[in-house]
């Protein structure tokens, strides 16, 4: 007999759909699956037998066998347990309520017939739903993530007989509700806080205009001035992401396995800090079949690099396309997939290989040719991408001791929200344009334009203290930035004055 279960199967951040075909025949003896399964999917035929056999059903010596179509897409993964087990009992006629082809069954199986967890949920109840299925049946852990997805019931379970008796019509399932009302605000609970950093006024004030801005910021200075203090406080003053970004980064994190039954909807801007050993495949994503790296992970969040140029060269230079782009492409020699990747990159590293060139308090034993090599491991081409350069100076000892109350994150995060709200109206007709770092050529000439006094300032920048053409119009979107932090419609001196501070690496090393 045949029978037929839908299901789903990941494909970068989205899944596409797949009929689990099952013919138990006679013959000899016999359990097979095709349709292009990896390891995982081949190794399924000895949990499923077991989980039928512990959860009481008798299988009969037949030939199975199990179709995964379409037949040219490759299968990988554990979800496909639950629906061959399905697929089985239906064409054994176990099953016998004819619901089975009206929902989606995704899930993994122990040998007892427990129904564990799987990754990619929410591409699945997505895919689903525009499918016009009934509803998805899964996991109970998966359960909230799926129950995101509106207009699909959610079933989650427990165990194989509880979906065989909700099929067969002995059993209710409760449909899993998702708490829209718990999406709503701006309620947070920041370990960290910007009030805990002593001193670094003008950094702090760097990183306000860089998170306002959308704008990629290089911190530079000695050890223990706080570079990285700072930039793991940065999550506290970036604004709640809307319902479309946090289905977004969601669907990234779920087909990564990290998202859980506590946090289903990621609404948090995420913060990934890869360590300077992580290769170009951890960093970008890859993989036989591709998976996510930390760009994407990092997706409408930050990405930290600490001590940047201990980075691998050729690590480095994959962050270029996603930098540029806002997304990763990954090809394979069957397949070719793209993942968003648009976050703000927050780097960190020492003036010199001793880290001491600007401590007032140890003296540098760096020659000035060590300086430039050490320097010279960032290419031109990434660093043209980071719009800020900053120095974090050492913190003096009168700073450390004050007792003087520091501006709190709840206070910078409400100046970033108003200016972030001013560049959401400004590019609300373009597509691909959120903030003003991601402004083209075009659009610089259109929002970015000065009077007079600007543009002398700005000349004789660029010719006084050695500028590259490429700081040019790093400067007049930092300027922008600055300007709406102010709540000025124009760009004033002032404003050009303060954005061409945060272009320290430009300025000529000394001889």
């Amino acid at each position: 007999m045949l029978a037929r279960v839908f299901t789903g199967v990941v494909l970068g951040i989205d899944a596409i759909p797949v009929d689990v075909e099952v013919d138990v025949g006679l013959g000899l003896p016999n359990f097979s699956i095709v349709g292009l399964p990896d390891g995982a999917v081949k190794e399924s035929k000895e949990r499923v037998r077991s989980a039928l056999k512990n959860s009481g059903y008798t299988i009969p010596p037949r030939r199975i066998t199990v179709n995964l179509s379409p037949a040219d897409v490759k299968k990988e993964g554990t979800l496909f347990d639950l629906p061959v087990a399905i697929g089985i009992l239906a064409a054994l006629d176990i099953i016998h309520g004819q619901k089975e082809d009206a929902y989606y069954v995704a899930g993994e199986l122990s040998l007892n017939g427990a129904v564990r967890r799987i990754k990619g949920t929410l591409p699945i109840a997505m895919c689903a739903r525009g499918h016009n299925a009934r509803g998805i049946i899964l996991p109970g852990e998966n359960a909230p993530e799926a129950a995101i997805v509106q207009g699909l019931d959610v079933h989650g379970v427990n165990y194989l007989h509880e979906v065989v008796d909700f099929l067969n019509g002995e059993r209710g399932l409760e449909a899993t509700a998702f708490a829209e009302e718990g999406f709503q605000g701006d309620e947070r609970d920041d370990v960290v806080d910007f009030a805990d950093v002593k001193g670094q006024e003008h950094a702090k004030r760097a990183i306000e205009v860089a998170t306002a801005g959308g704008h990629n910021i290089l911190m530079i200075g000695p050890p223990g001035s706080g570079k990285t203090m700072l930039a793991r406080r940065i999550p506290t003053i970036l604004p709640m992401m809307n319902f479309e970004e946090s289905i977004e980064t969601t669907k990234i994190h779920s087909v990564s396995g990290l998202t859980g039954r506590e946090t289903p909807l990621i609404r948090l801007r995420p913060f990934r800090a890869p360590h300077h050993t992580v290769s170009d495949a951890g960093l970008i994503g890859g993989g036989t079949i591709p998976r996510p790296g930390e760009v994407s992970l990092a997706h409408n969040g930050v990405l930290f690099l600490d001590e940047l140029p201990e980075f691998k060269k050729n690590v480095l230079e994959v962050l270029r396309q996603p930098l540029e782009d806002g997304r990763v492409t990954i090809s394979r020699a069957a397949i070719s997939l793209t993942y968003p990747s648009r976050f703000m990159l927050v780097a960190a590293m020492n003036p010199c290989p001793c880290g001491y060139m600007t401590s007032p308090y140890h003296t540098c034993t760096c020659t000035p040719l060590q300086i430039r090599r050490y320097r010279g491991k960032i290419s031109g081409p990434l660093m043209d991408r980071i719009d800020i350069h900053i120095d974090v100076p050492a913190v003096h000892f009168e700073a450390l001791k004050s007792s003087a109350p520091a501006e709190k994150s709840a206070d910078i995060r409400e100046r970033v929200k108003k200016a972030r709200q001013v560049q959401e109206k400004r590019f609300s007709r373009h597509r691909k344009v959120f903030t003003n770092a991601q402004m083209k050529t075009r659009d610089i000439k259109t929002y970015c334009t000065l009077d007079d006094t600007g543009e002398q300032l700005l000349e004789t920048a660029i010719s006084r203290l050695g500028f590259s053409a490429r700081a040019y119009h790093r400067i007049l979107k930092v300027a922008r930035t600055i300007a709406d932090l102010e709540g000025h419609e124009a760009i004033l001196p002032e404003h050009i004055a303060e954005a061409i501070q945060y272009r320290s690496l430009d300025r000529p090393l000394p001889v």
